[in-house]
């Protein structure tokens, strides 16, 4: 919905000549694109992403690179200008040899003048990309002293220098290759005789429910002029007859909306949206504008104080997940596939991302999908566990970028909170530059923060700013990561501590912004990527597809104090899934029975870069791991839990409702014994406030015989279901008996596959998995003995006729059984 139509331009995207600035290498590549992909498709550096091709393609960064083409231009009259976005990153632009760009910012918006440059007919433009590689190291060298940047995190040194994504140099989740190209718009446009710079909006919401919606466009021209301006919102079209100045000038209507339809989150009411329009005879600009308010909580309580989002007068809990970039590689990446992500984040039950300052600022359009859906954004900004020049170059290039995308995406409801960085203040404690010189990297952080303080408050005064994620509060340089009274926290103690999973049940977090655990990439995706003689956790090839140090042996490690061990490599992938979805379900369900104490759970990470072990819910190419089927249930906006006692001796089932209205919920508790049988242990009803959570009954511990585990399933009175069990001490306990699993498979009549699923013994923790990709309707389940369960499977791309996918079951019985 975000677009800009404009006539008079030359669409500069389509197939370029891309060369190494010494000759040594030509190819072509297409524009929005990166380099390496455009190496690859010629066949000049094998697939980055396979085996470990990730160390032989490292030489493509340290080169410099030039890509060309010829635009014919038949008449030259008039100003004439490029329209540039997602340059990536320090780079020349020349028209037929004259310099007309010299950019060095990913996330600005550049529109240089090339009247002067172009020639009637032919013309030739050529971009020069400098290595980032040696341009971090030229700028590392100028700084008046030395900026540390997240070596754990970079094996390519000097990220932080550059106004690029962090995570282009490495991560503990991604290739390290450092790419470059053009991912935006690259257009060459007349001004006749202006353009729309930009569209913002503010709205003022009255007590009598009206709204008015203040439309700012600025107006840039080159002379004097008068235009006509038309201001459209859902056919409501008024024409202004403007005269404009040299230079900027800007154009105010107000509408007023008598009855508005309100913008809600996900779950909690319906994403209303209204089609704004301003348009000039030579180009219109669209906008997608959701009506609501949006308030920050922060009051003191007698725990610290309150972080609480509150839309539209109503506190809403936020569950949700990070956002990070679709691909490591642009060329990879397509709005279609970003859709189908976000998408599974809403069938998940979430109703808010958060955009992690390590990679981009993302399109228009990708907000715009967000909108629809009513996923609400907690939008960072580019910043991430590095340290960061404070030079007033650096300091005004950032102020640039800042003031473009507030005002580029401010008028989306669903950008909820601005945020400026992620970690920048605990990295003041993580190299030895900053703990020795506390106060002058201090300061150097205190100025970089208050720029983009400063940007936002002054593009978008009614924005919600929060200075950094995790922290205490404002001007509060304390420990998010432990401390958890007040503000947003990041808690990594469980994975980057090595604490058992009921460690987190020791912290009350206002609102977890940070959380994970990893796991492999499914088994069909370690094909994609490694040979069979590398499947083994210790080969070279599965150590370079996982990014954190000592995370191989973790994940292991974990397994031996739950568990007893996998017999065999796909059954090590398949338990490493489902002790992830356990470790995040263990944090969610106690953080959510705390409501409103906590108000949001967002876990690392929603989604992966490329193929790698990581705490990602979703495979790189979009399948749902064993945790996402696990967090669809346990972010049902009504849900039970079994939380047990500190010290073991009570476990209490909690309610929690995220809806408006009460429920009761109506529960049915058994004892599962290890044969699978279910033994009925009570029934038990409870009445869930709106917006709240509840105790629905405590059980003494003893009630549960040492050889069972707890069970239960519930409805409520709105529909919601669930089930759900619960072992008291370790799974590696239970003297598990054969589940005895059998399947059957029907093909559907719209191109689907009913598997059911039988079991004559406990099967816990049931996987259906195939090389077809595809969604199931369910998985990660539980099964009684002489239970069964119709799971529909449908495909990702229809398959040809008579074609039945293979499908592979796992369960936790035959996971570590040998027989």
């Amino acid at each position: 919905m975000t677009q800009n139509a404009h006539t008079g331009a030359i669409d500069l995207h389509g197939e370029w000549r891309l060369s190494s600035a010494d000759g040594d290498h030509q190819a072509a590549i297409t524009l929005p694109g990166d380099v390496h992909s455009a190496l690859h498709a010629a066949g000049l550096i094998p697939d980055p992403y396979f085996g470990r091709n990730e160390e032989v393609v490292q030489w493509v960064a340290e080169r410099d690179w030039v890509i060309e083409r010829q635009v014919v231009v038949p008449d030259i009259s008039g100003s004439w200008y490029l329209d540039i976005d997602y340059l990536d990153t320090v780079a020349v632009v020349f028209v037929n040899d004259v310099p007309v760009l010299s950019a060095d910012n990913c996330f600005r918006r550049y529109r240089p003048d090339v009247s002067q440059a172009l020639q009637p007919g032919e013309n030739t433009i050529r971009i020069v990309f400098h290595s980032s590689i040696t341009a971090g190291a030229e700028r590392q060298a100028r700084q008046p002293f030395y900026i540390p940047y997240s070596t754990a995190n970079s094996p390519i040194p000097n990220g932080n220098m550059l106004r690029k994504p962090q995570c282009h140099f490495g991560w503990d989740w991604n290739i390290a290759i450092a790419p470059l190209g053009i991912y935006g718009t690259l257009c060459l446009k007349k001004l006749d005789p202006a353009r729309i710079e930009h569209v913002e909006t503010e709205q003022v919401h009255h007590a009598d429910g009206r709204v008015e919606l203040k439309v700012t466009a600025t107006i840039h021209s080159i002379d004097p002029a008068v235009v006509p301006v038309h201001f459209d919102l859902d056919g409501e079209r008024v024409r202004l007859d403007v005269g404009i100045a040299a230079g900027e000038t800007k154009v105010v209507h107000v509408f007023e909306i008598e009855n508005p339809r309100l913008w809600w989150p996900a779950g909690s009411g319906e994403q209303a949206l209204y089609t704004l329009t301003v348009d000039l005879p030579t180009e219109t600009v669209a906008r997608q504008i959701g009506l609501r308010t949006v308030e920050l909580i922060t009051d003191p309580d007698e725990a610290g104080s309150r972080f609480a989002l509150k839309v539209n007068g109503r506190e809403i809990f936020c569950r949700g997940a990070n956002w990070i970039p679709a691909d490591a590689l642009f060329s990879r990446s397509s709005e279609e596939k970003t859709t189908d992500l976000l998408n599974s984040a809403v069938a998940a039950h979430m109703n808010m991302i958060r955009i992690w300052g390590g990679g981009f600022y993302e399109a228009d359009w990708f907000y715009d999908v967000c909108d629809r859906l009513g996923l609400m954004v907690w939008q960072d900004f580019m910043f991430a566990c590095n340290l960061y020049p404070c030079t007033d170059d650096f300091l005004d290039n950032v102020a640039h970028e800042v003031e473009y995308q507030v005002k580029r995406l401010s008028s989306h409801a669903s950008i909820v909170i601005w945020c400026g960085d992620n970690e920048l203040v605990g990295a003041l404690t993580w190299f030895p530059e900053s703990r020795d010189n506390r106060d002058r990297y201090l300061v150097a952080y205190d100025r970089l923060n208050r720029t983009i303080e400063q940007g936002v408050k002054k593009t978008f005064p009614q924005g919600i700013w929060w200075p950094s994620s995790p922290a205490s509060g404002y001007l509060d340089y304390g420990d998010a990561w432990h401390a958890d009274g007040s503000g947003d926290m990041h808690y990594w103690s469980v994975w980057h501590e090595n604490k058992s999973f009921d460690n987190y049940r020791t912290v009350k977090p206002r609102f977890c912004s940070e959380f994970g655990f990893q796991s492999y990439t499914s088994l069909p995706v370690i094909e994609s990527f490694a040979d069979k003689a590398d499947m083994n956790i210790a080969s070279p090839v599965i150590e370079l597809h996982q990014k954190n140090a000592g995370g191989n042996e973790r994940i292991a490690g974990t397994m031996f104090r739950y568990f007893r061990f996998p017999k065999d490599f796909a059954n090590f992938v398949y338990l490493s899934q489902i002790q992830q979805g356990l470790a995040i379900k263990t944090a969610v369900e106690y953080w959510r029975s705390l409501k409103p104490h906590c108000m949001g759970t967002i876990y690392w990470q929603l989604n992966d870069t490329w193929p790698v072990a990581s705490c990602s819910s979703l495979d790189y190419g979009g399948s749902w791991k064993a945790m996402h089927y696990m967090v669809r249930h346990f972010f049902q906006p009504v849900a039970v839990a079994a939380i047990p006692s500190e010290d073991g001796s009570s476990i209490a089932l909690s309610m929690v409702n995220d809806t408006l209205d009460t429920v009761t919920i109506d529960a049915n508790l058994f004892v599962l014994t290890l044969s699978g049988e279910r033994m009925p242990l009570k029934s038990v009803q409870g009445d869930c406030g709106p917006d709240a959570a509840d105790l629905l009954v405590t059980l003494d511990s003893t009630e549960i015989p040492a050889d069972g585990l707890l069970a239960w399933s519930f409805i409520a009175s709105n529909g919601m279901s669930g089930e759900g069990h619960f072992v008291h001490g370790t799974y590696k306990a239970l003297d598990l008996e054969p589940s005895r699993l059998e399947t059957t498979v029907t093909p559907t009549a719209n191109g689907g596959f009913e598997i059911t699923v039988t079991a004559h013994g406990l099967a816990l923790f049931v996987m259906l998995e195939s090389a077809t990709a595809g969604r199931y309707s369910d998985n990660a389940f539980d099964l009684s003995a002489g239970e069964s369960r119709r799971i529909v499977f449908t495909p990702e791309t229809a398959l040809p006729a008579g074609t039945v996918p293979n499908f592979r079951i796992y369960d936790l019985y035959t996971c570590q059984s040998a027989d």
